[in-house]
């Protein structure tokens, strides 16, 4: 993995996907808009990318971000995929992407740089390959609360309207989005290969992802065994995370899973107000599919589609390969339980363990889903004693649930301070919520006005301050609420 020729912007590309079969990947040439406008440029990170934010809100710059020029080192290509959505595989790829290569960071880091709404590409199966401004906006504001809230995800580096239209239902302002990422190897990646590759083609996307992602396991006897484990490992993490945090991603299709362990594709994602696991937001999720309560299972579901993809590396013998696979895959669920009761136990202010916390942890969700409580809320009056007001406080249930978590407190060698630390960095001020996010995306979209969203960012950035400028945004959102994929 070779550098490339550094600009005075500060791309330093390279581009090692395109070193992969062919099978993988489309060349093609950009697809220009009109009349490209920066609305919104992620200074801090351009920072980190070793990009200078200046030259990129100048003109050069923005014609990058909008797809009408090419950076140097960059060989511009849509990347091939398949994938299971809502259960049912299809072919795939970037239908409206566009992978400019991978930015080599002064840390040292590989990241993805890839323009999303930038236009046609072979694998737009009759879309235009375009992208509206709100649903752009919407994925740079909720993956920066993501990165604000500590949760692995892609970022946005900047969005840039087009100077077009692009129809919907209606003829809605056209946008760009540049979003980074470890890489956008996504399971779908893998089925794609087992599918319609050959053995070869999958063992060198396999090899890819090693060296990309877990350089310190590939020389394992069974470095594709290793390569499951990893991802089994990451996506236990990440999803334990989501679910502490409330958050819904909505479309948990195989394509919308990265073997990176980072969040992608923030299409009809919601956070959750009132605690419920049946809550879905998709317009699309008519049957809760990829509701809050199944993100875990269906997580699992898409690991079975990897190790699927992965069979005829792990052993010569099917059967054998099976058993392996199966081997791994039980241990997802209860990694995922140790890193989700682990951060239940930080949330509660608990240092130590004790057998009956997960059960401590439980009711306090089971009483919150019946006092239709707010999930994020709740946990903030615990951590500032705050209890007053609404249902669940008054409760008699809670009441001795309250006794029972104050003896389990004592019963630690930590100091009351120093528990409530760490509820404090464990449970957020605030989240994205709801009608904040749409206050924001209607005042840009109609009104031009993005001092809406700045504000909202600035407040999400750091989530755990519990400053006196958040306390505004800590109301729940009310009413129904449905999220689009924006596509």
């Amino acid at each position: 993995m070779n550098k490339k020729e550094l600009t005075h912007t500060g791309w330093q590309l390279d581009d090692s996907y395109s070193r992969l079969p062919e099978i993988f990947y489309s060349k093609f040439t950009v697809n220009p808009v009109r009349s490209p406008k920066l609305v919104i440029l992620n200074e801090a990170l351009a920072e980190t990318l070793g990009l200078d934010s200046v030259e990129l809100a100048g003109e050069e710059g923005v014609a990058i971000l909008a797809g009408n020029r090419v950076p140097d080192g960059s060989i511009p290509l849509a990347q091939a995929y398949a994938g299971h959505q809502f259960g049912n595989f299809t072919m795939l790829g970037d239908g409206r992407a566009l992978l400019l290569g991978e930015q080599l960071t002064p840390a040292g880091k590989r990241l993805d740089i890839q323009l999303k709404g930038s236009g046609k590409t072979p694998y737009s199966r009759g879309g235009d390959g375009r992208a509206a401004l709100r649903p752009m906006l919407r994925e740079y504001l909720i993956s920066e609360a993501m990165h604000g809230l500590g949760i692995p995800t892609t970022r946005s580096l900047a969005v840039v309207e087009t100077g077009e239209k692009v129809r919907r239902e209606t003829a809605l302002p056209g946008a760009v989005m540049a979003r980074v990422a470890d890489s956008h190897l996504r399971v779908g990646t893998f089925q794609y290969a087992a599918r319609f590759g050959t053995k070869e083609d999958l063992k060198a996307l396999a090899d890819y992802a090693l060296e990309r992602h877990f350089p310190h396991v590939q020389n394992a006897s069974n470095r594709y065994l290793e390569l499951f484990q990893e991802v089994v490992k990451r996506q236990a993490a990440l999803i334990a995370k989501w679910q502490l945090a409330g958050f819904i991603h909505g479309v948990m299709n195989t394509d919308n899973m990265a073997i990176s362990g980072e969040t992608i594709d923030y299409g009809p994602c919601a956070f959750m107000d009132s605690f419920d696991p049946k809550t879905v937001f998709s317009s699309i999720d008519a049957q809760g599919r990829y509701a809050y309560g199944n993100q875990p299972m269906i997580a699992g579901w898409n690991l079975a589609r990897f190790a699927e993809s992965l069979l005829s590396l792990l052993h010569d013998i099917p059967e054998k390969a099976v058993s392996m696979a199966q081997e791994e895959l039980t241990k997802y669920i209860e990694q995922f339980q140790s890193h989700w009761l682990a951060g239940m136990r930080k949330k509660l202010g608990l240092f130590n363990e004790e057998a009956e916390d997960l059960a401590l942890a439980e009711e306090l969700l089971n009483l919150m889903h019946a006092h239709t409580a707010d999930y994020t809320n709740t946990f903030r009056a615990l951590t500032f004693n705050k209890l007053h007001g609404g249902e669940l406080f008054d409760a008699s249930e809670f009441q001795e649930w309250h006794s029972s978590w104050q003896s389990r407190l004592q019963r630690q060698e930590q100091s009351p301070e120093e528990s409530h630390q760490l509820m404090r960095d464990s449970n957020p001020a605030v989240i994205p919520r709801n009608h904040r996010v749409e206050e924001a995306l209607a005042a840009a979209e109609f009104q031009g006005d993005y001092s809406v969203l700045h504000r909202l960012l600035a407040v999400l950035a750091n989530p755990y301050a519990h400053s006196p400028e958040q306390e505004a945004y800590t109301e729940p959102s009310s009413g129904p609420y449905k999220t689009f994929c924006g596509t």
